[in-house]
């Protein structure tokens, strides 16, 4: 069985070195990661089964993750306004636990190093930062939500 932590490394390899494929084999295990270029649309993440040695791997799974119908919002509405895009494809948690307040909400005033959201990836939770300093002007998606690589979270008006 794959180490979830080591997989999680591997994946924040690919995203700072900006590799779009990594594929790591051995004797007993085989796993294959791709991610979504700017100019291709789907993910595809793929984990074999071990292998026996005469026999290659086959895929477990091997699904592309549809991309996220949203409607556009006006253009003279989103002047001047930045998004803070998800970085990996996941689930959204608006705040750190169900019975807790979001992280932040419309109007409120962020720093590069606020944390903005929870993106749960592989059983992993990951805090997203803001990255900009600037005011919450519109929160894209809902807690609970599936989002995509590269999908807009919020649009925040930059200081």
């Amino acid at each position: 069985m794959i180490d979830i932590r080591k997989l999680k490394e591997l994946v924040r390899l690919m995203t700072t070195s900006d590799l779009t494929e990594l594929d790591l084999r051995d004797k007993d295990e085989q796993v294959t990661i791709r991610r979504a270029t700017a100019q291709a649309a789907p993910q595809i993440i793929q984990h074999a089964a071990p292998v026996a040695h005469s026999a290659p791997a086959a895929p477990v799974a091997a699904a592309p993750v549809a991309a996220a119908a949203a409607a556009a919002p006006a253009a003279n509405e989103d002047a001047g306004l930045i998004a803070i895009e998800s970085p990996m494809v996941g689930t959204f948690y608006a705040s750190p636990s169900p019975d807790k307040p979001s992280f932040v909400s419309v109007g409120g005033e962020v720093g590069p190093n606020s944390v903005v959201c929870l993106v749960e990836a592989m059983k992993i939770f990951n805090e997203i930062k803001a990255e900009r300093a600037g005011t919450i002007a519109k929160v894209l998606v809902k807690s609970g939500q599936a989002v995509e690589f590269g999908q807009p979270l919020y649009m925040i008006k930059p200081s």
